[in-house]
């Protein structure tokens, strides 16, 4: 047997994985994974089916069906006064993990050091590392896991290429504001600091807060990858397909790799969700839709001994759990699926280093029936 120098060795199965197949085994409602229970809309699956009907069923061009880069530039345009070049600027991805990914591939070379900030979304650590980048994690706290641009400023030398943010933030639920942009844009002014923005959630934002899109800045458009995704609004993680806007000198270098990773993405997808996109309340009526679902859940989770977490965007609720027991969270997101019989996500799993305060992520995409259920099982805890 050939040995294998592994370049991820202290990988193994992600933690949604562990816990949705739990869930199914001991026939858990699964709030732990980030997909709804809902149907897709059934005319964007019209569209779909229409667009493989009229002979939409060959490669799509490397880049992504023009159409649907249209769609996207003009809604850009609309929501961020920003203009992207749907030739040269947008590239359709099969879904936001490839696209972050590709980005990271494209600028990050070994000992370039990259910032992250924790907790975060499992794919960009193993990424970076892959690519040969060092990790510099950033552990943001409870409750309300605001990030310390002091800190940042600190772990910021010669060798940072790369700031990776994430708003409105998986898990936390956290967003940016403007003293949040005010502070990046002076850490990165007259430095060769590339910034991959991870905004799939960028339609989840409640209560009238503002998306602070790397868009809206034309001093970080400049330097920023800029990714997005389309199974997160439109109720569709299954289909995978995302895109990535960047000026076209990075664009160059990132379809330069993307080709080859995938070459062209789904493309009766790619035009259903171009025809769909022309609709413009299908993303805009979104934060209303989901504020309704955070506001129920909410409301019912008041019922039961956690402890509430800010939920101002994504459609996650964390919540602690001290009033209930001093157990890591791993081991009570384990016990509340077996003998409650409602799968949680433990928040330790999105540190590097495991950091526990006790806190647990649930997903709030969910029929309100789910959601009922759910709370009533949490009662009992």
């Amino acid at each position: 047997m050939i040995s294998i120098n592994s370049k991820l060795p202290q990988a193994g199965t992600t933690i949604f994985t562990v816990m949705s197949a739990l869930a199914n085994e001991v026939g858990a409602i699964n709030l732990s994974q980030g997909f709804p229970d809902y149907e897709t809309s059934p005319k964007l699956i019209e569209l779909v089916n229409r667009a493989m009907q009229s002979g939409s069923n060959q490669y799509a061009p490397m880049a992504g069906y023009m159409p649907l880069r249209e769609e996207i530039s003009r809604k850009t345009e609309k929501l961020y006064s920003a203009y992207y070049n749907p030739d040269t600027e947008i590239t359709i991805t099969a879904g936001g993990t490839q696209a972050i990914y590709t980005a990271i591939a494209t600028v990050i070379n070994p000992n370039d050091e990259v910032i992250i900030f924790e907790p975060a979304f499992d794919c960009y650590a193993p990424a970076i590392k892959v690519a040969g980048g060092i990790v510099k994690a950033l552990e943001l706290e409870p409750p309300d896991y605001r990030i310390r641009w002091d800190m940042v400023k600190r772990l910021v030398n010669s060798r940072t290429k790369m700031i990776i943010l994430n708003s409105p933030h998986n898990p936390t639920a956290t967003i940016l504001h403007k003293e949040d942009i005010d502070a990046l844009t002076a850490i990165v002014k007259n430095r060769d600091i590339f910034i991959l923005s991870d905004e799939v959630y960028e339609h989840l934002i409640y209560d009238g807060e503002v998306h602070h899109s790397m868009a809206r800045y034309p001093e970080l458009r400049e330097r920023s990858f800029v990714v997005a995704s389309f199974g997160k609004p439109f109720h569709a993680t299954g289909w995978k397909i995302g895109y990535c806007m960047a000026p076209a000198a990075l664009t160059s270098e990132f379809r330069k790799i993307h080709q080859f990773l995938v070459f062209a993405v789904n493309a009766p997808m790619q035009a259903g969700i171009a025809e769909y996109l022309k609709n413009e309340s299908h993303y805009l009526e979104l934060p209303g839709f989901f504020q309704q679902k955070r506001d129920h859940f909410r409301k019912g989770l008041e019922s039961t001994r956690f402890e509430l977490l800010p939920c101002a965007g994504s459609y996650f609720q964390s919540v602690k759990y001290e009033r209930i027991t001093d157990e890591k969270d791993a081991d009570f997101a384990l016990r509340l699926t077996r003998d409650f019989g409602v799968a949680v996500i433990p928040v330790s799993a999105f540190y590097g280093r495991g950091t526990d305060h006790h806190v647990l992520r649930f997903c709030f995409a969910k029929r309100q029936e789910t959601l009922d259920n759910a709370v009533e099982r949490l009662i009992k805890v």
